[in-house]
């Protein structure tokens, strides 16, 4: 029998590097004048792994989250990867935001994966969904390859990581 071949499908972000940019931003809305004098935080809750944002009013809250999303970007953290959420009132005539960092697949996402590979009837490739990662297989590399390629080209609302290819 041929050797099974196989790579891990995921996704997740570098804590760290989320870190460091709300380092950043943080470090340029104090030295910003449209910022001096005005309530804007940037909390990065890193258990939980979410962003909570705080701000005078929603204009306020589209330039913090424009600064911090900049600073995401050029630290490599993905933006597919941040599940945004709604501008809510807050007390103290503040508003706030909350922004969830996407850590690992769920489960309909395993299941776009899944049933992407398996309807481009690739030969002997085949998707199992292990937790929140996916695991492809196939005795050939090429098809594995060609896979990749694959969910390369489709969106499934996340940055796909592969890893673990053997």
């Amino acid at each position: 029998m041929a050797q099974q071949s196989s790579f891990d499908v995921t996704t997740g972000v570098d804590l760290q590097e989320v870190d460091n940019a709300v380092n950043q931003a943080q470090k340029e809305i104090g030295q910003r004048y449209d910022f001096k004098g005005s309530v804007a935080t940037i909390e990065f809750k890193r258990a939980e792994g979410v962003l909570a944002l705080t701000a005078e009013n929603d204009f306020k809250m589209e330039a913090l989250f424009d600064v911090l999303q900049g600073k995401l970007i050029k630290r490599g953290v993905a933006v597919k990867n941040l599940d945004i959420g709604e501008i809510t009132p807050a007390g103290g005539d503040t508003v706030k935001r909350n922004v969830t960092l996407k850590m690992q697949l769920d489960g309909e996402t395993a299941k776009k994966i899944s049933a992407a590979i398996k309807d481009a009837k690739l030969k002997k490739v085949q998707a199992a969904i292990q937790g929140e990662q996916v695991r492809v297989s196939s005795p050939s590399k090429d098809d594995l390859q060609e896979a990749m390629t694959l969910l390369r080209s489709k969106d499934f609302g996340v940055e796909l990581k592969f890893g673990n290819y053997r």
